[in-house]
């Protein structure tokens, strides 16, 4: 009995370093997940994903996330997964949530036999599968079954507003790349597409009141002033609008107004406003009555297209080309009418004038950072703070009491380099967009502004296209910068971890490279060169690396 008692503790003692050595390798086990949830936990164990498995849904709020789930899991591993009403084993639940959660939050509840998604509405049920889904792509497929290690995630948005915003006015992608786009949108779950679709490059959405718009406007780019039209058709826009509805992103159109608006006036001249000797044709004319009903008739059929029931009118860097108004006899005379004291007391009357439409509509009004000055209804207008180096604005914004969203050009620009060796976008004097400079953001400073918790409503990433052509240079610029805006507008800013990201991101640049996407390897900057087509050789030019301050002040 002795020696038996001897010889388990002689095991126990040779199987202690075992242990230890084990739980070390646990320890060592790193979520993938991106963006960092609030909670997650590693269970220590694996749910074996294969053919054998299936979804069964609980709750008819779940169902769409069901479909999804199973959908992206048969694209990205070939697994297909049956939807049953009853399973016994190696199930995966979507489920109604218990009481505690609320809006979009959600959990996420594996165990080696179940995985258990818990929400309170439809949406939340998606963001808990989309974790789900970020958890199948880092797993190696093999034989099409999938080794799952288990977590536990409880988990919910830091922002409303997780925004991306594409010009395809200086150049055109297409419905293809926009879907694709929508889709990298939903796997980080950002949740608002911003669609700068009009500028002085071009008009990109057809307008069937104005046909000239598309056939005219949407002649050319910024490179080739004589590129053959590209638009969206109404049927386009809304194939893209429900492809984004299915995964929870909300579409929100830009229509520049009163500056930023050559496309339209090369179309339909009748309503130009003039410009300058640098931005010829730049304005709508604010003293002409019928600019008003011709932009009411563009707006009402815009505002069909896109269920938001959010318009952003851009509204900024009007004095760029609105010199003609000095000369306009219409303008003044509406200027001696009206008492004016200069012309941003126009731009101000042609903005009320604008908001009024949008009101009756029932839309809220969206604008850049420049109309914080002007009398548009707070309550009703969201203001995009985009001047980095004003800051003053930004609080003047949350002063008067405006809902704000966060997107200055440093460091959320994305046409901005993000190495300073590179040359093909836009770096100012030693200022450009690494990407821990847009984790990092916003800073604290900015969260202890004024009413900040109560009025900025999140942040939102703005890729603009001069420099940008091709989808090889598109994604270049995008990826991996997407993964550090998505951190920054989900993870509360006490449980971001510049290194802990880091981590996380050597993991999704391996879906990256699977995918075929051109991205930038912050880890090996000299893996992929910048992206250079045609244009971007064109732009290699002594000192193109450096803007003029004229240039600075532009979007």
């Amino acid at each position: 009995m002795k020696n038996l008692k001897s010889n388990k503790f002689v095991v126990r003692l040779l199987m202690l370093p075992m242990l230890m050595f084990s739980h070390a390798l646990w320890a060592q086990v790193q979520s993938p997940v991106i963006p960092k949830p609030q909670e997650i936990a590693f269970k220590q164990t694996y749910f074996n994903l294969s053919n054998g498995s299936a979804i069964q849904i609980r709750h008819v709020v779940g169902q769409k996330a069901a479909y999804y789930l199973q959908t992206e899991i048969l694209k990205h591993t070939g697994v297909t997964l049956e939807i049953k009403k009853n399973a016994v084993t190696n199930i995966i639940y979507v489920q109604a949530s218990s009481k505690e959660l609320k809006g979009n939050s959600y959990q996420l509840l594996m165990s080696a036999n179940q995985i258990t998604v818990k929400a309170a509405d439809e949406e939340g049920f998606f963001l808990g599968t989309v974790t789900l889904l970020q958890l199948v792509r880092n797993t190696p497929v093999i034989d099409q079954k999938l080794k799952l290690a288990c977590w536990d995630v409880s988990d919910k948005p830091l922002y409303g507003w997780r925004g991306f915003m594409l010009d395809e006015s200086r150049h055109f992608f297409g419905k293809e790349k926009v879907k694709d786009i929508l889709d990298w949108m939903a796997f980080y779950k950002l949740n608002k597409f911003h669609w700068h679709l009009t500028d002085q490059p071009g008009w990109r959405i057809e307008i069937r009141k104005y046909p000239r718009l598309t056939l005219v406007g949407g002649i050319g780019n910024y490179s080739d002033p004589l590129a053959p039209a590209q638009y969206y058709t109404q049927e386009d826009i809304k194939e893209i609008v429900r492809y984004a509805a299915e995964r929870y992103i909300e579409v929100i159109p830009e229509i520049d107004m009163p500056g930023h608006a050559t496309a339209a006036n090369m179309a339909y001249p009748q309503f130009s406003g003039g410009g300058s000797e640098k931005y010829p044709e730049f304005t709508f004319n604010p003293a002409n009555d019928a600019t008003y009903q011709y932009l009411t008739d563009i707006l009402k059929e815009v505002n069909v297209l896109f269920p938001s029931q959010k318009i952003h009118i851009g509204a900024d860097e009007v004095h760029f080309g609105n010199q003609h108004w000095h000369k306009d006899v219409y303008v003044q005379k509406l200027v001696k009418e009206k008492g004016f004291k200069d012309l941003k007391e126009v731009e101000h009357y042609f903005l009320n004038r604008m908001a009024d439409t949008l009101l009756k509509m029932d839309n809220e009004i969206l604008a850049w950072d420049e109309v914080v000055g002007s009398s548009l209804p707070i309550e009703k207008t969201t203001v995009f703070w985009w001047r980095h180096d004003k800051k003053d604005e930004l609080k003047k914004s949350l002063e008067k009491g405006f809902k704000t969203v966060l997107c200055p050009r440093l460091p959320l620009y994305f046409d901005f380099v993000q190495n300073e060796k590179h040359s093909i976008g836009r770096k100012w004097a030693g200022g450009y967009v690494p990407i821990e400079s847009v984790y990092n953001f916003p800073t604290e400073d900015i969260l202890n502004y004024p009413n900040a918790g109560k009025l900025i409503q999140g942040i939102q990433a703005n890729l603009w296209t001069e420099a940008v052509s091709t989808e090889q240079h598109l994604e270049y610029m995008l990826f991996p910068r997407i993964t550090a805006l998505a951190e920054s507008a989900w993870t509360q800013p006490q449980h971001k971890d510049y290194s802990d990201y880091q981590g996380r991101l050597k993991k999704h640049l391996s879906i990256y490279a699977k995918e075929g996407l051109y991205y930038y390897d912050p880890f090996n900057p000299e893996k992929y060169n910048e992206f250079l087509g045609p244009v971007q050789r064109s732009q290699m030019m002594p000192g193109t690396d450096e803007l003029t301050k004229q240039e600075m002040n532009n979007k």
